[in-house]
């Protein structure tokens, strides 16, 4: 089985590819969204958590609040990579299960959707690696429509992750992203029109 995979920077209109590679036919395993099952209350890594954080991090149900969690480790490199090394790993056993489901099921594309794809050193999981890109002004205004954040809070985010060139170097293709969800949409059924051959 082949595997695409697809990152792209916080308001790059990642996750509408993602969907468009569902809709056409292709299965999509968001790994964002792995991460997030791995942080289930009293889980291995739950555990791990919130041993390296403190119970303060905790709902009053015990689930992690990512939001603070969040918080704790923004701009504080040696506590995100505390927490990376304890999420990527279980993150990344999950969407290898998922990876080995869809295999299973006879698919001969599968999409691994993650931000940190890159970061994460995964590259060697995919076949073809898609960034999806777009200019900062206009991040700023579709997460400023999106998301109750600030223009500076915006861009304080994007300021701390890796450079979207420097991505965009490593792509087997980019999706630049700068027009409405038609041209997204045009470019997204013309990329996978020239990789769907490479299954057979």
């Amino acid at each position: 089985m082949n595997i695409l995979g697809l990152t792209g920077n916080i308001g790059s209109g990642k996750s509408s590819v993602g969907e468009i590679l569902r809709q056409l036919g292709c299965p999509v395993i968001d790994a964002d969204r792995e991460a997030h099952r791995t942080y289930k209350a009293g889980s291995p890594t739950w555990r791990e958590i919130v041993d390296a954080f403190g119970r303060d991090i905790l709902t009053e149900e015990g689930e992690i609040d990512r939001q603070i969690v969040g918080r704790l480790v923004f701009e504080k490199p040696a506590a995100l990579a505390r927490l990376n090394t304890i999420v990527h790993p279980a993150t990344r056993a999950r969407v290898e299960r998922r990876l080995t489901e869809f295999q299973e099921d006879g698919y001969a594309w599968t999409t691994v959707e993650a931000t940190l794809l890159i970061e994460s050193g995964w590259q060697d999981m995919v076949t073809r690696l898609w960034v999806v890109a777009a200019p900062v002004d206009l991040v700023v205004a579709r997460l400023s429509i999106s998301r109750p954040l600030s223009e500076e809070d915006i861009r304080s985010r994007i300021s701390a992750q890796m450079p979207a060139e420097e991505k965009m170097a490593l792509a087997d293709e980019i999706v630049y992203n700068d027009g409405n969800m038609d041209d997204l949409r045009r470019r997204v059924e013309q990329l996978w029109t020239e990789l769907s051959p490479a299954s057979t």
